[in-house]
Formats: C-alpha cells, structure tokens, sequence
C-alpha cells in the first residue's frame, strides 16, 4: 500500500486528453478542450464528413459541444440529420426567434404552438394581433444579424428562487406555475444577448449555427420554418395543412372551456384536487367529437349513400378504440356499423412485396391484395353476398369462410388500417360515397409557451405503457422498434392525412400525468451505455415536470384505456346484421 501511494503522489497531472471518433481517429488536445473544438477539427480533416454537427454523444451521453473535456473519451458527433440533432437545431431556433422578437417588440410574448408535418412550428402571439408581413421580415433580419455575429449562447445554473423571481418580473406566468412544482433547488437558463430563457434540452454554442431558417405569415399567426432531417442542408418550401388549423382552433377552445393552458396549469389543478372533473370535462369533449363526427357520416350516408367510413392514422393513436366510439354513435344514429378486417386481405406470404434489406414489407400497399379487397367493397356496400376471407398470419396463406356475408340497407361498412387514406387503395367505389377519418394526437399541452411537447413523444409514451402490459416488452425493446415505425408512418400514412375528410385529435390533455408513473419505471431500466438510454433520458425529462394522476380517475371507455388497461371496450363489436347463409 506505501509503495503505491508512493507512485500516485509522483504521478504527473495529466496535461492532455485523447478523443476517440467512431471510425478510430483519435484526436489529442489540452484538458479543458471543448468538444466543440474536436468536432470541428475532426470533420475539417474531410470535407465530404459535411454535415452539421450540434451535440455530440460522449460515451453514449448526449452532451452539448461546449462541454470541456478533462479525460479521454469516445465521441459520436451528432448531426441535424438525427432525432437529437434536429431537436437541439430547433429548439436553439426557437429561442433565437424569441430573442429577436424581444428585441424589437418588447413586451410581446410569443407561443410557440405546434408543429406543422412540411417542417415549421405554428407560432401565436398572446397578447396583440398577429405581426404584418413587414413585421416579420424585420424578426428575420434581426436573426439574421444575431448568427452573423456569432452570437454565444451561454449556459447556466442558477437558484430556483432566483429563476423564478427572473421570470416573475420578465411576466412569463407560464414558467414560474411550471416552477412552482420543481424538486431541485436550482435551474439550468440558457442566455443570449440580454435575454435569459428555460429549455428542457441543450442548445448549440452560438447562434452562428442557425443559418437554416425562414419565417411566413400564417392565419392567427406564422410559421418558423427549419430544415427536416431529411433533408438537413435546405428549408423546403412550406406547404400549409388546411386542415390542423381548425384542429387548433377546437383544442385551444376546449383548453379555454377547462381553463388549462399549460402543464402549470395542469398541476395545479391535480394539486388542488379538480383531477376528476378535469377528466371528466375532457373525456366529454372527446365524445362530442365523435357524436359529431358520427352526425356528418349519417348526413352523407343519407344524402349521398355514402356506405364506407376509412379510418387512418399513426402508430398509438387510439384508432381501434375510436372506430369502437364512433360505431356506438353511429348506432345512436340509426345506423348499424359492421367492421372489415383489412388484414385478412394480405396476399399469400410468397406473393408479399420485400423492402430495401430483402425482408417482407408488410406494409406496403402491395401486400394488400387490391383487386380481392375491392371487389368485396363494391359486393358489400352494394348489398350482395361475398364469402370473406381469412388469412393465417402462421403460414403466410388465406383461405375463405364458408357462409356468405351480406349487408342490410342501414349497414356502414368501416375500416380501420394505415392505407384508408390513400387514393390507391379503395377504387371499386366513387369518393363521394365514402368518408374519410385521420386519427392522431395532433396537439398538446405543451410545458410552457416556448417548450413543446412533441405529439410523439405522446405516442411512443403511450406504446410503451401498452407494450409493456399486453407484450411483455421492455422500454428498450419498444424504442429500438419505434424508427422503424416511424419510417413506416412517413411512408404510408403521412403523405396521405390531407386526404382525411375530418380529423380527430385523440390527445387528452391529462393523459401524460396518468402515464408518467406507468412509463417512468419502464424508462429507468435502460442503463448507460444501452442503446436508446438518450431517448430515455429525454422522455424522463418531459414526464418529470408533470404531478403524476392514478390510471383509475380514467373513465373505462376512455381512449386512454387502450394503453393503460381496463377498457369496457376492448372485446366489444359493433351489432352484426349482415345475413349470413
């Protein structure tokens, strides 16, 4: 033991670092070299490396590229054609935008609301008509003389009492209500310019980075746009969604009606123990939605002899429970829905289109087979007999049920599958004779007026939870399936939401406090160095700034109830009416 302590005393501080890249390079530099300087000269050795880097993950960490680096490290640069580059691109955006806005028009508070599919976020003012055109050219200007100047943004800690004083005096109720319910006795600000702000992720070193971006006049307000992660080197032109402003528009007046405006509020209204009419209130709104909804498919059906209701929309977002809500309704309405399986159209398993790796695409619109599939449709809507079919998911084959199925005169035939909204698969029956449903959680109650909730994160918390209670899965084992389902969303289902003749927004605006304590276990398990544990650490971070709600204030036919559990409708099926023989 001596003889040791003897060699450490002797031991000389280290003066340097060694860096090692993923391909094997290994950069040395002084303790205290910020990862910003290694990146940099990392991917100046090669100019064909070309992307933009603004975070780096550093043994498996996402950590910002102003963190200094005192030991030797590996280092994954992070660019913006990634899920976390894109977020700490954006969310830098925003706050130069909000810093630009302040500058000029003091005293204006901007909203930052939702995000829009063509890659912008819909912004709102709260406290005066929205800017002119010439307005926002000005904000443009003022950004863009920020990232010419290279414009540092600082990061800092500071005490909770002191953040909330800031942003007492600063007039931004939202974050000091969020604060209000924060453990740790301290907060981490970023500042630029003269102007301090909350983030609930990391930001890049200087405004210099942000040189993607474009603002445009929209209705009620304007958008921000920024570059996608498809497409990371250029703005794409802005294509507005007719639709999701009047999704907007009914949310910010059912959040108006239960007087909740963000997760502040929210909290205080659990604290104060109104969860249970919160829930009620909303989970009523919801099924107004859907009498609504149920309404327009009766008037169509009646005037124009519509026979077939499409529902699509992405991964968890409540479709199969919706499709059970709206043939209740429907049956309210006279009607009697009856339920297609679309799966039992598959082509037999050898027949089935292969994707870029070689592998089955069960998703493709050619694994359905198209010609059986309608023929069925026309037979069906029109009152004829068809014999169904069946397909064995086991041995890839089909086969036929043996009596006939015909529909009544009252029947509404509904179908519920990624495809419903795209124009390729329904062809045997005219347009107007069907109506069209998009389902997702479009909106959100957002942490404050500049901190997003991304819908889905709402969607991934929600198939955790499920996978979770009816799978066996682990967190880990939903996350690594979830790129995958994203890209299959943005292939097939995406693309196609505007042919949607209505939306409906299947978020609750409580369901994230009923989910925090069912996902955050789940989240915990993934460890350092796992994969994913990034992505955990980030959906911890959302769910921790919500007072957490017990599952059984969650009515049982609620939509909510497809993932938490205990759903009245889980085995039920419409009224059957078709004759059979």
């Amino acid at each position: 033991m001596e003889a040791l302590q003897t060699i450490i005393s002797r031991a000389e501080p280290r003066t340097s670092v060694h860096v090692t890249f993923p391909d094997g390079t290994v950069l040395e530099g002084p303790v205290g070299t910020t990862l910003e300087t290694f990146v940099q000269a990392y991917e100046v050795d090669d100019p064909a490396r070309g992307k933009l880097s603004v975070a780096a993950l550093v043994d498996g960490v996402l950590r910002e590229l102003t963190m200094p680096v005192v030991r030797d490290v590996n280092i994954q640069p992070i660019h913006t054609d990634s899920g976390d580059g894109g977020r700490v691109y954006r969310r830098s955006l925003a706050f130069l935008l909000t810093v630009a806005t302040a500058e000029l028009f003091p005293g204006v508070q901007v909203i930052i609301d939702y995000a829009v599919p063509s890659g912008a976020f819909f912004c709102r003012l709260r406290n005066r008509e929205p800017f002119t055109a010439s307005e926002l050219e000005a904000i443009k200007e003022r950004m863009h003389e920020i990232v010419v100047a290279n414009e540092p943004i600082e990061r800092q800690e500071i005490p909770l009492a002191e953040a909330i004083r800031i942003f007492s005096e600063c007039g931004d109720d939202d974050k000091v209500r969020l604060l209000e319910f924060r453990h740790k006795d301290y907060l981490t600000v970023y500042k630029l310019r003269d102007e301090m702000d909350y983030f609930y992720g990391y930001m890049v070193p200087h405004a210099g980075y942000l040189t993607l971006f474009n603002i445009l006049p929209e209705e009620d307000g304007f958008v921000l746009l920024y570059p996608r992660r498809e497409s990371p080197t250029v703005i794409q032109p802005y294509a507005p969604s007719p639709q999701l402003p009047e999704v907007f528009r009914q949310t910010q007046e059912w959040l108006s009606l239960l007087g909740i405006e963000d997760i502040g509020n929210l909290n205080q209204a659990i604290r104060d123990g109104h969860a249970r009419e919160l829930v009620l209130v909303n989970e009523a709104l919801h099924e107004q939605h859907i009498a609504h909804i149920a309404s327009k498919i009766s008037d169509h059906y009646r005037q124009d002899g519509a026979r077939l209701v499409l529902i699509a929309g992405p991964s968890s977002s409540g479709k199969t429970t919706f499709s059970k809500r709206l043939a209740i309704q429907l049956v309210a309405h006279g009607l009697t829905p009856y339920t297609l399986e679309m799966d039992n159209y598959f082509v037999e398993r050898h027949l089935t289109p292969l994707d870029e790796n070689g592998e089955y695409d069960f998703e493709a619109l050619e694994a359905v087979d198209l010609p059986l599939f309608n023929e069925h449709l026309a037979a069906l809507t029109e009152s004829r007999k068809v014999q169904l079919p069946h397909f064995d998911f086991v041995t890839g084959t089909r086969s036929f049920q043996e009596q006939f199925t015909q529909l009544s005169a009252d029947q509404i035939l509904i179908i519920e599958g990624i495809h419903g909204l795209n124009p390729g698969l329904v062809q045997s029956i005219p347009t107007e004779r069907t109506y069209r449903i998009y389902v997702s959680a479009l909106t959100q109650l957002n942490i404050d007026r500049h901190n997003r909730v991304p819908t889905t994160d709402v969607r991934l918390t929600r198939r955790i939870v499920r996978d979770a209670r009816r799978r066996g899965y682990s967190a880990l084992e939903t996350l690594s399936r979830w790129e995958s389902v994203r890209r299959g969303e943005k292939r097939n289902i995406f693309p196609y939401q505007e042919n949607a003749d209505i939306m409906f927004n299947s978020a609750l605006l409580y369901e994230l406090a009923v989910l925090r304590p069912l996902a955050e276990p789940l989240l915990l398990q993934i460890e350092p160095r796992q994969p994913h544990y990034v992505e955990a650490r980030r959906l911890l971070s959302i769910l921790s700034w919500l007072k957490p709600m017990e599952a059984k204030v969650v009515p049982d036919n609620s939509l909510l109830r497809e993932f938490v559990g205990g759903s009245i409708l889980r085995d039920y099926s419409p009224t059957l009416r078709a004759h059979s023989g």
